[in-house]
């Protein structure tokens, strides 16, 4: 079945306009307090955010529909999205929600959802929830009508949990890094985390006001990392998105490194500790020399559709543990049950404190190929990404690319855009036919 408001990673878009409103938030809500009592059982439910203006109207209006269905309610204030996926887990909870639009501007927000294994919801839950909304919202008697509360030590318990992420007894002393938090979720604990291990810590865009998370920092807008980690005399940038799930890394030659470069550091790492567990799940967008580059080192690679929850189930149904995006969302399965931006840096540096190498000589012999990403702003980017005479101009191009490179077009999940992305050995072409087919999907968006 279609589901009618559930998109690849919850339920995101503009605050104020549909689905993010409060009346829409409170049914929901509602619906999950009635779609998560099983015999009669009061659900307990954790709800998270970010650090968007937005998060304190949606939060009052989702508590208030969970506890008005008889559901517990405990309030975390602001934290990471995998801080609230392992808390889930630990605190026994029934579910968890988290208010976030991820790396989107302030004005944008979202709701995502884990059940008790700190998982994201099946299909099956999703449109259970989505068929509880049709139905009037329901209102316990004042009996049975659930409680909330604030968990005060959230914060501590995620820090110590980040912390167990790496061996024990590994320092990170002498290690001068600097922290860009996104003005988002990480803003307190990411800090925490390597300073406790033994960082020199330098922090940037951790002072939320509720309207800069995102805003020219984080791991969508490196460049004001970038220039700090060279004032700096840094060995390393780290640069998470708004909820902390994603991340980006800058070497200390100023040189961003994309998720695919990150998790070729951690697979080769892992193969060299024998501690790999199979192979590595990358999506459409995985760029064609980190899959060369596996293949060098014969470790197993695989191909997802975009979304965590796509490489989630490959991981799954292959028994294997790692496995993340280009936008630098990382599973690492034996350390979490989602992505977690914070626990994927940790990897990385595993390899640098042990082997006493720099970011930049572990990022070596992966060489990228020339890869542009044009997103392209239409009305329904779904329909446009099946049109048949956008698919004859694609088919055109890639005729001409041969085994030189290969085109993806794809409308993305979460936003009104088209995504075009073209990957070949030749900058210049790859660059052209991208701006072509971008020119051609505003000129059929526009008829």
């Amino acid at each position: 079945m279609k589901r009618k408001y559930f998109g690849t990673d919850g339920i995101r878009g503009r605050v104020g306009a549909a689905p993010i409103t409060p009346e829409f938030c409170l049914r929901l809500s509602n619906a999950v307090g009635r779609v998560f009592t099983v015999d009669g059982r009061k659900p307990k439910v954790l709800i998270g955010k970010d650090t968007r203006i937005s998060g304190y109207m949606l939060e009052s209006v989702l508590q208030s529909g969970l506890i008005s269905a008889g559901a517990d309610v405990s309030l975390l204030g602001p934290m990471p999205t995998p801080a609230i996926a392992y808390l889930t887990r630990t605190l026994r909870a029934d579910a968890a929600i988290v208010i976030s639009a991820s790396h989107n501007p302030y004005y944008d927000n979202g709701i995502k959802f884990f059940n008790a294994q700190g998982s994201k919801l099946d299909d099956d839950t999703e449109l259970a929830i989505e068929a509880a909304m049709d139905a009037p919202l329901y209102c316990e008697g004042s009996e049975s009508l659930g409680k909330a509360s604030r968990i005060s030590d959230a914060p501590g318990r995620y820090v110590e949990f980040c912390k167990s992420a790496v061996p024990n007894g590994l320092s990170l002393r002498g290690l001068r890094v600097v922290l860009d938090c996104a003005n988002g979720a990480t803003y307190q604990v990411a800090p925490q985390v390597f300073t406790e291990l033994g960082a020199e810590v330098i922090v940037m865009a951790a002072e939320p006001d509720g309207f800069n998370i995102n805003d020219q920092c984080g791991s969508t807008h490196t460049e004001a990392l970038q220039q700090r980690v060279l004032a700096e005399n840094a060995d390393l940038g780290i640069a998470f998105d708004g909820d902390g799930d994603r991340v980006a890394m800058v070497d200390a030659d100023g040189a961003l490194l994309d998720g695919d470069e990150l998790l070729y550091i951690i697979a080769r790492d892992r193969q060299r500790r024998e501690v790999l567990h199979g192979g590595v799940v990358g999506t459409v967008m995985s760029n064609l020399g980190f899959e060369q580059a596996l293949a060098r080192l014969a470790i197993p690679f695989s191909r997802a559709n975009v979304g965590d929850r796509n490489i989630l189930a490959q991981l799954q149904q292959r028994d294997w543990q790692l496995g993340g995006e280009p936008s630098g969302h990382i599973l690492t399965l034996d350390l979490a049950t989602t992505g977690d931006a914070i626990v994927a840096a940790l990897q990385v540096i595993v390899p640098i404190i042990e082997q006493g190498e720099s970011l930049q000589s572990l990022a070596r012999g992966m060489d990228k190929f020339p890869q542009i990403l044009e997103n392209v702003t239409v009305a329904e980017p779904g329909k446009l990404s099946n049109d048949e005479r956008l698919l004859s101009e694609i088919a055109s191009h890639e005729s001409k690319l041969a085994d030189r490179g290969r085109i993806l077009v794809r409308a993305s999940g979460t936003e009104p855009l088209l995504r075009i992305m073209v990957e070949g050995q030749d900058e210049q072409e790859v660059g052209m036919i991208a701006q072509a087919l971008a020119e051609h999907a505003v000129r059929l968006s526009a008829h």
